[in-house]
């Protein structure tokens, strides 16, 4: 297991952080950290970016992955436009949420709502090797729809 250090903002304290729900959860729920009686009316077809209220220090060799969470996107049509988000061990800022509503109705976001799940996972970093040719494959250079259903 490894530790991370995260630091509540001003506008977060009072929230929980972010936890795994169950004993065998990839992701935690991330929460809204809009002001007390504030409300966020994310438009039909509209976008925002929504504060968690923390901010994190990951280590070297790992990511922060924002993803969707399925009951939003499922129930409202709530999702992460940039999905999955990448936060990169060297940010320091606060994690921020952009969401889009892919419904035809308005969705209010209240503070303390679970909005998105976030996956720490390991990075691979590599270095690129020009060459002239390639090693060769069955598949070769079949593309989109190569591999699928053939009558």
């Amino acid at each position: 297991m490894i530790i991370i250090s995260y630091k509540q903002l001003e506008h977060g304290k009072g929230l929980k952080a972010p936890e795994y729900e169950t004993k065998n959860s990839a992701g935690m729920d991330l929460m809204a950290a809009l002001g007390k009686d504030e409300t966020l009316t994310l438009k039909a077809g509209g976008k925002a970016m929504i504060p968690t209220g923390f901010a994190m220090a990951l280590a070297g060799g790992y990511e922060a992955q924002i993803r969707p969470r399925s009951g939003l996107a499922w129930k409202n049509s709530i999702t992460v436009l940039n999905s999955p988000g990448t936060i990169d061990a060297d940010y320091r800022g606060e994690v921020k949420i952009i969401l889009i509503n892919h419904s035809a109705k308005d969705f209010t976001i209240t503070r303390g709502m679970r909005i998105a799940q976030i996956v720490i996972a390991p990075v691979t970093q590599i270095t690129w090797n020009m060459t002239r040719d390639l090693s060769k494959t069955d598949r070769a250079e079949g593309g989109f729809g190569s591999t699928g259903f053939k009558p």
